[in-house]
This record gives C-alpha cells, sequence and structure tokens, in this order.
C-alpha cells in the first residue's frame, strides 16, 4: 500500500499527473492515496521529488 507523508508533501501535484488510475487527489493542500482504487504501480512514488510517497506494508490481521 503506497501512503504520502503530508509532512513532506509540497502539493505539487506530480504524483496525480503520473498516477494512471487517478487514485491521487488533492485534499486541504495534500495529495491523498485511495487504497481502493490504486493499483500498487509505484509511479507516483517514482516522481515524487520529495520523497513524500512510501510503499508500507499492511498488517496481516491475526485470528
Amino acid at each position: 500500500m503506497f501512503v504520502i507523508d503530508k509532512n513532506l508533501c509540497t502539493d505539487c501535484k506530480d504524483c496525480i499527473d503520473a498516477c494512471p488510475c487517478g487514485s491521487i487527489t488533492d485534499e486541504d493542500g495534500y495529495c491523498v492515496i485511495d487504497p481502493e482504487t490504486c493499483a500498487e504501480c509505484g509511479a507516483c512514488e517514482d516522481v515524487c521529488e520529495n520523497g513524500a510517497v512510501s510503499e508500507q506494508e499492511i498488517p496481516s490481521k491475526q485470528v
């Protein structure tokens, strides 16, 4: 799952333009990724010059 660190995001919108799925939106001056529509291709991470986009593991649920 890719996430955007609001502390590093400068709202340049490069990730929005790079996202082939349209999964990134601008909300309150920061870019946000919708995990439901994200294809996890990494295009957003590749274009982010600020290092604001990173991939994080989703913790597995223990039963």
